[in-house]
């Protein structure tokens, strides 16, 4: 295992089409990592086959998303968990998955992808620039939420995993539209793998020799990462001061992305 590993998780099992095959010292299959990036991702990437066969194009889709689990709603990342994808229920991705293609009884199949990008990093030659980087790639097979309970619990689990108490600081619960009009996909994750990169740039031994080449061009990294600005009240807000659960939410989320950031600079992946 590697630095970024957690030695008391459980893994996804290696197979040819999750295994990292380049750079394998920078791949992990453990579920704290895995789970852990795709519910810090602001967004993830979903992609599955479209049913239209004259169209040989996958589908990919920027949706809202949490890892978590149900019939289990205290484990931990280390636990199996599903994701869970909050949508629209006329959007085509949902109308597959309320009803999966011939073959398929298992569910929709997904491929889901979530990555941060924690700095630019910047080397001698163009050839071995890199970021430095945190990413998640996820299989499975989607199915509708159809519980009641469940759907009302992986909403208000998507919601307060963009920002934390946001759900109970809004107008709850949703009305029978919203209920109707939503929709939620539960995706029972088959394999995953993480790979990340972290440190210095890497240099050819030849440059280093190089003495002109060194003192003429910076070396090293730009740290990077999301940050969240003052927020503005819109024309219709009504509440005089910032509630405190969205300014601590802003203030600890600047706080962790610069930290992660910079302490990827020290690390070696």
């Amino acid at each position: 295992m590697g630095d970024f590993d957690s030695p008391d998780s459980l893994e996804y099992p290696k197979l040819p089409r999750n295994s990292v095959k380049r750079y394998k010292d920078r791949g992990t299959y453990d579920y704290v990592t895995i789970h852990s990036i795709i519910n810090t991702a602001p967004v993830i990437h979903v992609s599955f086959k479209t049913p239209d066969e004259e169209d040989p194009f996958p589908a990919v889709l920027p949706m809202l998303g949490f890892m978590g689990s149900f019939s289990n709603q205290d484990a931990p990342a280390s636990e199996p968990l599903d994701l869970y994808i909050h949508g629209y229920i006329s959007s085509r991705l949902f109308r597959l998955g309320k009803t999966p293609p011939p073959g398929e009884e298992e569910g929709l199949p997904l491929t889901v992808a979530a990555t941060h990008m924690d700095g630019l990093v910047l080397s001698l030659t163009p050839n071995h620039n890199s970021y430095n980087y945190r990413s998640a790639i996820l299989h499975g097979y989607a199915t509708v939420v159809e519980e009641p309970e469940e759907k009302m619990w992986a909403m208000v689990k998507i919601t307060n995993n963009v920002i934390g108490e946001r759900w109970e600081n809004s107008r709850v619960p949703p009305t029978k539209t919203e209920m109707t009009s939503t929709q939620i996909l539960k995706v029972r994750v088959v394999d995953a793998s993480a790979k990340i990169r972290a440190g210095e740039p890497g240099e050819d031994r030849v440059d280093l020799k190089n003495e002109e080449i060194r003192k003429t061009t910076w070396v090293g990294v730009i740290p990077t990462y999301l940050t969240y600005g003052e927020p503005i009240p819109s024309g219709e807000n009504r509440v005089a001061k910032v509630p405190s659960y969205i300014s601590s939410f802003v203030k600890q989320e600047n706080e962790v992305g610069k930290k992660l950031a910079i302490d990827a600079v020290a690390s070696k992946k």
